[in-house]
């Protein structure tokens, strides 16, 4: 059905065109007993964007309730553009993370500039002046052309937006799997720094006061985008490029300078990115979250298109647009500093008292609802739970034990894996230094950005295991928060609060929405044990292809304070002599584990088990070390164990070696996944003040001159390698897969 093509009310519920808008039966009947009436066109539109998961929650609603939210530094839960946290100084860390992963699918290149484009309008809705961005990427194999071509799409999208606005794309994190062949996850971060007094909200408040539209025109792209990201990926999806939106990041640079002087005007009283379902979202949750309403004439809406419906109007998701709420009145004052940016600010409507939802074209009431139909009544579903068939298999099942005979070659295997890989061909073409303010780009555990003009800075990360999570999405769900956490505690910094991007398969199936209530519950968990309360996040469901769908990967965003600038730590050794240690013992843990899909090419069994008290103990006890003076470098054992994690704090590092002496089984102890671990260095000097603060830490080595990587286990040499030849390889992975034929 064409957009364009409007038909009566009673043909919509006769030839069932509400289905086409995704709306159920059911729904449908709910709308027209809210209204008293059948709703027209237009009306049936805004009721589908609105009701949609991607905008109402319906399905994940429930289980959201179940994060904790609430902490000492949290100034802005959920609910907002996006959260905020204290981090002294009357000053906030303001950040979300968003899921563009069905636009991405269909149309990556805009798909992922778009979705940066949003997440960091959301930061300067706040009133925050963006300072980072960061992503999260699931893609299929990179022997699959199909793959190749979306994976470099996404990547150019994300650095032709992000180079442009002014904003550094400082980390990320990227993994490949076969489930995410047909269906790749595209999640952006951003992050904004505000001060206390300059925090705005979305709320159309004051009866009489007037909207204004601000920034691009209206044209036709993006309608109904946010019902696109609310079902499967089938074989049609390739012909809804429609619904992809196409971004300006040079009008978005335009936009953050102008709303950020904006906020300094007391005649402004609300602001809202246009983002999912555009204007009819902006508008009617403004309304309904101040309780009051909202009335605008389409007729006035700045429009790139000619005769556009209203339906169009209120569906589009056109980029780079606001929606602002001015006293009346004093309207010019605003519009005069979006003159200054050559952005027009025009006057479409004004709040009333009377809780409706009204919109004129041509004349006529194109639309009469209650906003709180839209905003706050959308329905609820508590869908049905099934433990899934492989979830009891994998329980049931021994131990997996993985028999290695050539560990240094499997060593080398390993950093050639592309979710262990460099990511340089990435984030090379990324600016991570715009601003100026990047301590540590990309390359790291956690990428820092300084706080100007105070001895502090703000460290942060994205992090998701998802293999562990589809062999046992509880327990997987504490793994991404405590893995996040490591990334921060690493690079000196304490951990504040969490943005979480849920991206699941179809929740109509029970295995599926099992899988999601597990998910949560387990980063519930983590989060209270952490002290990360979850402040902001998206859900994106309905990832499938074919019927199949992703593993859960329920992608955690984490930022922490670093209290001052001294004690930014970063994963690479810093000089020979220095001794090396490994805090947390190794136990045989391969479910899940890197190794286990070079070896059996899928993953089945248990996950690594994680122990939260100590995953918190160790984190705060490493803090403290890092914070008196005591530590080198600090790296967490993640993907590949503890020989991967040995060497990778050898990369980049001039003539840089490591020699060290283990006991025990040599393929646990270089390649089991077990968690809560850490590799540092220290000045010879300093070790018994690290090992009587850190009692998990345990000598193992020292860093050498030489760049050779030298383990020994059990007075054999199990690995003697070139430093150099292992970061060739690991360097060289990623850029061979994609230069290949297969």
């Amino acid at each position: 059905m064409q957009q364009t093509r409007e038909v009566s009310p009673e043909m919509i519920e006769i030839e069932k065109h509400y289905r086409e808008m995704g709306l159920t039966d059911e729904e449908y009947q709910s709308i027209k007993r809210i209204l008293g009436r059948h709703p027209n066109f237009t009306e049936t539109g805004i009721f589908s964007v609105m009701w949609s998961e991607h905008c109402s929650y319906k399905t994940s609603k429930p289980l959201l309730k179940k994060f904790p939210t609430e902490g000492p530094q949290v100034i802005q839960g959920p609910g907002e553009g996006a959260g905020i946290v204290d981090i002294g100084d009357n000053q906030g860390v303001v950040f979300k993370i968003e899921s563009h992963n069905h636009p991405s699918a269909v149309e990556p290149y805009q798909g992922a500039a778009t979705g940066v484009g949003g997440i960091i309008r959301d930061i300067f809705s706040m009133g925050a002046r963006p300072i980072a961005s960061l992503n999260s990427l699931r893609f299929g194999s990179l022997n699959n052309p199909r793959v190749k071509y979306l994976f470099d799409e996404v990547v150019h999208g994300i650095s032709g937006y992000g180079n442009c606005v002014g904003v550094p794309t400082v980390g990320g994190e990227i993994q490949f799997d076969d489930s995410y062949e047909g269906n790749p996850l595209v999640n952006a971060m951003a992050v904004g720094l505000i001060d206390k007094k300059d925090i705005q909200q979305g709320v159309a408040k004051g009866l009489g006061n007037t909207v204004l539209y601000v920034g691009s025109k209206t044209g036709r792209d993006g309608i109904h985008g946010a019902t696109f990201a609310s079902e499967d990926l089938t074989e049609d999806s390739e012909s809804r490029r429609s619904n992809v939106q196409v971004g300006d990041p040079f009008m978005e640079k335009l936009l953050i300078e102008a709303c950020l002087e904006a906020i300094h005007c007391d005649a402004l009283v609300g602001m809202q990115d246009m983002g999912a379902a555009g204007l009819t979202s902006s508008a009617s949750e403004m309304a309904s979250k101040a309780g009051m309403g909202m009335e605008m004439n389409l007729d006035l809406i700045p429009q790139r298109e000619q005769n556009m419906s209203a339906y169009e109007m209120m569906l589009s998701e056109s980029q780079e647009r606001m929606l602002l709420v001015v006293e009346k009145g004093r309207e010019q004052e605003i519009v005069d500093i979006f003159k200054k940016y050559s952005l027009e600010a025009v006057n479409v409507g004004h709040v009333t008292d009377d809780k409706q939802f009204r919109l004129f074209h041509k004349g006529e009431v194109v639309c009469e609802i209650p906003v709180d139909a839209l905003a706050e009544d959308a329905p609820v579903y508590n869908k049905p739970s099934k433990v899934p068939a492989y979830y009891e298999e994998f329980q049931q099942m021994s131990p997996y034990a993985p028999v290695v005979t050539d560990h240094q070659g499997t060593l080398k295997r390993l950093l050639q894996q592309p979710t262990i890989a460099s990511k340089e061909y990435v984030y090379d073409q990324y600016d991570s230094m715009v601003q100026a303010n990047t301590v540590v780009s990309p390359g790291s555990d956690a990428a820092v950005v300084r706080i100007r003009d105070y001895d502090k800075a703000i460290a942060m990360t994205t992090d998701c295991n998802s293999r562990y999570l589809y062999l046992d999405p509880f327990v997987g769900g504490k793994i991404a928060v405590s893995e996040a956490a490591r990334n921060i505690y690493a690079s000196g910094a304490k951990p504040l609060a969490i943005t979480d991007g849920l991206n699941f398969g179809n929740p109509d199936k029970p295995e599926n929405f099992w899988q999601m209530e597990q998910a949560v519950d387990g980063m519930s968990v983590a989060c209270l044990a952490l002290d990360t309360p979850v402040i902001s996040g998206n859900v994106s469901l309905y990832n499938e292809s074919n019927n199949q769908a992703i593993f859960p990967t329920p992608i955690v965003g984490m930022v922490g304070l670093i209290r001052s600038t001294k004690y930014i730590t970063t994963q690479h050794m810093k000089q020979a002599g220095d001794v090396i240690l490994v805090i947390g013992e190794t136990k045989a843990e391969f479910g899940g584990s890197e190794l286990q899909n070079i070896l059996e090419g899928k993953y089945f069994g248990q996950s690594p088990a994680v122990d939260l008290a100590v995953e918190r103990q160790r984190g705060d006890q490493l803090l403290e070390a890092i914070e008196q003076g005591l530590i080198q470098s600090a790296h967490d054992v993640s993907e590949g164990g503890f020989a991967v994690a040995l060497a990778e704090t050898l990369f980049n590092q001039e003539s840089l070696g490591a020699k060290v002496h283990l006991e025990g089984d040599a393929t646990s102890l270089l390649f089991s996944e077990t968690q809560s671990r850490y590799v540092v260095s220290v000045k010879e000097e300093d070790v018994s003040a690290v090992t009587s603060l850190i009692p998990d830490a345990q000598v193992i080595g020292h860093v050498t001159d030489d760049s050779q990587l030298v383990v020994t286990i059990n007075n054999d040499v199990i690995i003697d390698e070139s430093v150099d030849t292992l970061e060739t390889l690991w360097k060289g992975a990623i850029p061979c897969l994609l230069k290949s034929k297969a």
